[in-house]
């Protein structure tokens, strides 16, 4: 089974999917600012290719995915945004 952490930044979204007892792998995508949500797709489209799965697969054996994000956080902290 799979777990996956996802962080959606203002310039990359980050993933680190574990499997079982294996080390964590680590991926990286440009974030979309205008929809965060096409990086996430992309991102876990890259994840699944990586195991030689298909997305629905992937997400299937999946019990946990955790998400966070510093786009609120880095906006406050730069007094940046609208």
């Amino acid at each position: 089974m799979y777990r996956i952490g996802i962080d959606v930044g203002g310039t990359f979204t980050d993933f680190v999917v574990t499997r079982d007892d294996e080390a964590p792998r680590y991926f990286k995508t440009p974030s979309t600012p205008h929809d965060p949500s096409e990086g996430v797709v992309v991102g876990l489209n890259e994840v699944a290719g990586a195991y030689g799965l298909s997305p629905d697969d992937l997400l299937a054996s999946t019990y946990l995915i955790i998400h966070g994000t510093t786009v609120a956080t880095n906006a406050l902290v730069e007094r940046k945004g609208t």
